[in-house]
């Protein structure tokens, strides 16, 4: 079984992945990763926090020589902005005179980065999380709800998509179909697609839906406004059988909504065409099964290759809505959780849409989920026992198209 957690604060000395139950001899790099991390710092809309704010990556443990060793996997990435917060964030007690100062330069004239939050963001954890654990400011709920841990998901997640590559040819590539009221029907991408897509500041290979994508950033930019959006993410090569129709728990579909549902800003997701297919009839609703010369396949994909829970051997397909940022520049009416007077919601630094790197926390939580149905179904502590018993699986099975 494969374990993946994470723990650390947003404007904490660091953030850490933990990865228990990889299999040995997947191949992985600090490269594989760094580059992971960079994709998920890029794209149009991003705010200036990303310029400055370095991911300083370092594996503890469990890669020895590119190589997984089947022990746990701890991954540090270091935030080179620690030195301004180690007053604000320091695990041991501070003499209180001390938060009364700017925390970077000493200078007295700016101490909001040491001020107590009370005037909680409408859309964000900050009310509940100051009810929930007793805190009379949002700091504390805000630095754990950031969407600044997606980091180590990310990093989490190339070490799974190293390791869907190497035992099963699986390949995840996501990008961009809507943001705002703008939209794109581009079809899916192939992963011989990702370069272009690492390109695109909006990552869509949709040249027109492009432009209107950065017209829409820019209008909302322009007002003082934040913006959501949609992306797909595709994952190719899926041998079928994932998953399980017995258990609640085991539906391949269930597990991949609750992953993507449990990225910050995420407020739907759809597997295959979701929210369309409830809208058609039934005899255009399912995917035809036909006898091809490879074996059997599908006429279509409209279930997003998951029937009855179970990966059927096509790609599969997820969508995913992020909701526009809550922490919105002309910011939102609230209450000062103090004073319990009208105030105006607190604004900190901010993109102005998180949809384009929304794509790689998607592909990564797809991965993750992907890598456990994987090892669950074909066991094994190394990569060629799993990839042998995967042969030797659809040997068994011969009318199964590979």
């Amino acid at each position: 079984m494969i374990r993946w957690s994470t723990a650390g604060e947003s404007h904490g000395k660091a953030l850490i992945a933990l990865c228990e139950g990889m299999p040995a001899g997947v191949e992985i790099t600090s490269d594989d990763i760094r580059h992971a991390l960079a994709r998920r710092r890029t794209g149009y809309g991003r705010g200036s926090r990303q310029k400055f704010e370095a991911d300083e990556l370092t594996i503890l443990s469990g890669v020895v020589h590119g190589r997984t060793i089947g022990s746990p996997i701890a991954l540090e990435i270091g935030n080179s902005e620690w030195p301004k917060w180690t007053v604000v964030m320091n695990p041991d007690p501070v003499d209180p005179k001390d938060l009364l100062i700017d925390a970077g330069t000493g200078d007295e004239r700016e101490i909001a980065r040491n001020k107590p939050l009370t005037r909680p963001r409408p859309g964000h954890a900050d009310l509940v999380g100051m009810n929930k654990y007793g805190f009379d400011s949002a700091r504390f709920v805000l630095e754990r709800a950031s969407a600044r841990e997606t980091a180590s998901r990310v990093a989490l997640g190339q070490i799974a998509k190293n390791f869907l590559k190497q035992v099963a040819d699986i390949e995840i590539v996501g990008h961009v179909v809507g943001v705002g009221s703008q939209t794109s029907n581009a079809e899916p991408p192939l992963p011989s697609d990702l370069p272009a897509l690492d390109e695109s500041p909006v990552r869509t290979l949709d040249a027109d839906a492009a432009e209107r994508f950065v017209a829409e950033i820019d209008a909302a930019h322009k007002d003082g406004d934040t913006l959501g959006g949609v992306v797909e993410v595709v994952a190719w090569n899926m041998p079928p059988a994932l998953g399980s129709y017995t258990t609640a728990q085991g539906r391949l579909d269930a597990r991949l909504a609750g992953a993507l549902m449990s990225i910050q800003a995420v407020k739907g997701v759809e597997i295959g065409d979701g929210f369309e297919t409830a809208r058609r009839r039934g005899s255009v609703a399912h995917d035809e099964i036909v006898r091809a010369r490879d074996g059997i396949k599908r006429l279509t994909n409209r279930a997003g290759g998951i029937e009855g829970g179970m990966s059927n051997g096509e790609p599969i397909v997820t969508r995913v809505a992020y909701k526009p940022i809550s922490t919105v520049p002309r910011a939102l009416q609230t209450i000062d959780t103090v004073t319990g007077e009208a105030a105006t919601a607190l604004h900190q630094r901010s993109d102005t849409t998180a949809v384009v790197p929304g794509v790689v926390i998607a592909e990564a939580m797809v991965a993750q989920v992907l890598a456990e149905a994987i090892v669950e179904k074909f066991g094994g502590d190394t990569v060629t026992e799993i990839k042998r018993n995967l042969e030797s699986w659809y040997l068994a099975i011969p009318k199964v198209r590979r």
